[in-house]
């Protein structure tokens, strides 16, 4: 009996800065082929197939026409991601997307309907939830060694000069990225807690401002409070007027203890004098021009959704799952007073 894994064929669709954490994962992993690299700046495609393989093309509608694909990583600019998924499950591929799902709260929840229509896998990467850190606080959570979760807090300092802006054709924008510091880099610090927490929200209070930035009018800080159904209190606090990147920090206060913990280390303190701490191995896969904000789960993340396209285990982080933090963030901008 022939015990061989069918390889997977995939491609990448936007080959920006974010998809070397694609590439770099799809080459780590066994018994998947990457079969075409998708920009519409030819020479960004060109120059990804020279280094990872594959055929190039221009046009997603193209590629998705001529080759005969498995799955797709969406790694567009925010406000084409739902349009290129879309696409994608009218052919029958399923989807691996970059954060956010889109810049608005419809376009999400059609993805979700037409990628259930269609019976094809939607997945969003939020790859925070595999960091090491992450993981030991939720099993603390979902196993009661903390108990009830009372409060929790969220801060994050990291820069985002004019300059970087000014290297992007969509950053920046409203209706292209959908906003600033909340949906691009404190994303993830909300997601966090909102799937530690994981009850439905009840309020939200938010208030917005740019308070530094000359080029563009998104928000460079937010903060806010969520409550939750559950009794939940979740204040956060963002910014990317800083000097450099800090390492963002969440805490949880708990019936039996409280967690201190960033993208890298965790540490739980329990009322009883125990403790137990996680860190991050980062020698998971090498992301060369990564950045270290962005972690070093991507291909966790990845790798768990090739299993569930195999049908191996069920997907993770589906578009259903990631829909409840984009309509949080979606909250965020309508309490912000912001977004036009």
């Amino acid at each position: 009996m022939d015990n061989a894994v069918k390889k997977l064929r995939v491609a990448v669709i936007g080959c920006g800065r974010v998809s070397v954490m694609h590439f770099e994962a799809i080459a780590d992993v066994k018994d998947v082929e990457l079969v075409a690299c998708c920009d519409v700046k030819k020479d960004r495609a060109e120059k990804a197939a020279q280094k990872y393989g594959g055929k190039t093309y221009t046009s997603y509608e193209a590629m998705l026409c001529a080759e005969k694909l498995d799955a797709v990583h969406i790694c567009l600019p925010h406000n084409l991601h739902t349009k290129a998924s879309c696409y994608a499950f009218s052919k029958g591929v399923n989807v691996l997307c970059e954060k956010p799902m889109d810049v608005d709260l419809q376009s999400a929840e059609n993805a979700v309907f037409e990628a259930e229509k269609q019976g094809v896998l939607y997945g969003v990467i939020l790859q925070c939830r595999y960091n090491n850190s992450a993981q030991l606080v939720k099993q603390a959570v979902t196993s009661g060694k903390l108990g009830k979760i009372i409060s929790a807090r969220s801060v994050l300092t990291w820069t985002r000069p004019d300059s970087y802006y000014q290297e992007s054709d969509w950053k920046g924008t409203w209706d292209k990225e959908g906003g600033g510091v909340v949906i691009d880099q404190a994303i993830h610090s909300i997601d966090l807690v909102n799937w530690l927490v994981d009850d439905e929200v009840e309020s939200v209070s938010c208030s917005m401002a740019n308070r530094n930035h000359k080029i563009v009018d998104v928000e460079d800080s937010a903060e806010g409070l969520i409550c939750y159904k559950n009794g939940v209190k979740y204040g956060f606090y963002c910014m990317n007027n800083y000097a450099c990147d800090e390492p963002i920090e969440i805490r949880l206060f708990c019936e039996k203890g409280k967690a201190v913990f960033d993208y890298d280390d965790a540490y739980i303190y329990y009322n009883d004098g125990t403790m137990e701490e996680a860190h991050q191995d980062k020698n998971v896969v090498t992301y060369e021009n990564g950045k270290d904000y962005w972690g070093f789960q991507h291909v966790r993340q990845i790798r768990q959704f090739y299993a569930a396209c195999r049908g191996e285990e069920p997907l993770e982080i589906s578009g259903k799952e990631a829909l409840k933090t984009h309509k949080l963030i979606m909250s965020l901008y309508e309490k912000g007073g912001m977004k036009k």
